[in-house]
């Protein structure tokens, strides 16, 4: 049976993405929140689907808290879970109420990315951490996917790729939009992870940076 409704159309293509991302996209929120981070206070994963970001950065904070559309059975026990719908309303939670705010691989799925931005900005304490991370346009499979077919590698909208990403952002998107929120010491980093173009295969170490990357990262900070 096909979903009858907007909301229920959004369920099915979370549900469909499983409510994870690959490990390295983790892991390296995970350095990025610990390098930048004293520990402690709480941690606040928008989009979290499963909540694999906790297994990855849940020992930096006291405590983790995962807002999503989508509950999912295995989410950690340890966490509070937020029903929110990301592309419809500001996230039933108070100003200031986290001291990171992190949200992996979520924002190109929404209409709004400068609003959601500004949500997540809301939600950060003042002082506190605001991590973003998105499928990069600029590596080399991205860009080779693009001078290919005309579309970025992971906006395809063919059967059985995978079709819930809608809005495709840069760097110095990223960039822009933290500065219009206000946010400081903002910089990009990368996944240091990429496939090759032309087949599964990932670049071998030492090739890491911009190029060698299927996922930018935005960090900044709260005034």
């Amino acid at each position: 049976m096909q979903p009858d409704t907007a909301l229920e159309r959004r369920q099915a293509l979370a549900r469909a993405s499983q409510g994870a991302s690959r490990e390295a996209i983790y892991r390296r929120a995970a350095a990025l929140l610990q390098g930048a981070w004293r520990g402690g206070g709480i941690l606040l994963d928008v989009g979290c689907g499963r909540g694999a970001l906790y297994h990855s950065a849940g020992g930096i904070f006291e405590n983790y808290w995962g807002a999503d559309l989508v509950a999912y059975e295995d989410f950690p026990p340890q966490g509070r879970f937020i029903a929110s719908d990301l592309n419809t309303g500001p996230l039933p939670l108070p100003d200031g109420c986290a001291d990171a705010v992190a949200s992996l691989e979520t924002i190109e799925h929404l209409e709004n990315p400068r609003g959601f931005l500004r949500e997540l900005a809301r939600l950060a304490k003042p002082g506190g951490l605001v991590l973003v991370s998105t499928p990069h346009q600029l590596s080399w499979l991205s860009l080779a996917t693009l001078l290919r077919r005309g579309e970025y590698n992971d906006f395809q909208a063919r059967p059985g790729l995978y079709p819930a990403h809608i809005t495709a952002l840069l760097p110095v998107d990223l960039l822009r939009m933290a500065a219009e929120c206000g946010l400081q010491e903002a910089r990009i980093a990368y996944s240091h992870s990429g496939r090759m173009p032309g087949g599964a295969r990932h670049w071998p170490w030492p090739l890491r940076g911009p190029r060698f990357s299927d996922q930018v990262f935005l960090l900044a900070r709260k005034q």
